[in-house]
């Protein structure tokens, strides 16, 4: 499912301005119910303004109505809206100079906590070569010596969610093999 832009400022507005239930929110905002819930209690939101998602064209308020009427239906995102996300979300992105020296160390972590992970997915994950994940996994990088494997999220290089989907795409892609066996 898209997740809505600002997820966090979003629920914060739905919250303070529907009679939607804590799991509709969440599931919506891709949040836990207990976190829409510390949004409700003021214990999570601290200072974050919120974000209309119908003045932003995200949700339509007949989306927002009939989702009050039935606490079991789940809220959806405008189509225009799940296009401009997944759009906004594609293409290559730009690496700050002073994190470059970064992706080596980022590469070394995924291989070490994830050797099953392709050389493609390390890429596509760091922004980096084929030739660079080859090195560093044969140690014959140039700065092999220097090399401390480093989470890549916690060095600004992939975002969580991004993460979690290529190991997520690793356990599927593993376990039809292992049901075969």
């Amino acid at each position: 499912m898209t997740l809505p832009l600002m997820p966090k400022a979003t629920a914060v507005w739905l919250v303070e301005n529907t009679a939607l239930s804590f799991e509709q929110i969440a599931e919506f905002c891709g949040m836990h119910p207990l976190e829409v819930q510390g949004i409700a209690d003021g214990e999570v939101s601290g200072g974050i303004r919120g974000l209309d998602p119908t003045a932003n064209g995200q949700l339509a308020p007949e989306e927002i109505a009939r989702c009050e009427k039935d606490p079991k239906a789940r809220l959806e995102i405008l189509g225009t809206a799940k296009q401009y996300i997944a759009q906004k979300t594609k293409g290559s992105r730009y690496t700050p100079v002073a994190r470059r020296q970064d992706k080596p160390d980022a590469i070394a972590w995924l291989i070490k906590h994830f050797p099953q992970m392709n050389d493609a997915q390390i890429g596509k994950l760091v922004g980096t070569t084929k030739n660079t994940i080859q090195a560093v996994r044969g140690k014959t990088h140039w700065n092999s010596g220097n090399i401390k494997p480093r989470d890549p999220v916690l060095l600004g290089l992939c975002s969580q969610t991004h993460l979690d989907a290529a190991v997520a795409t690793i356990k599927n892609d593993a376990n039809p093999k292992d049901m075969a066996s």
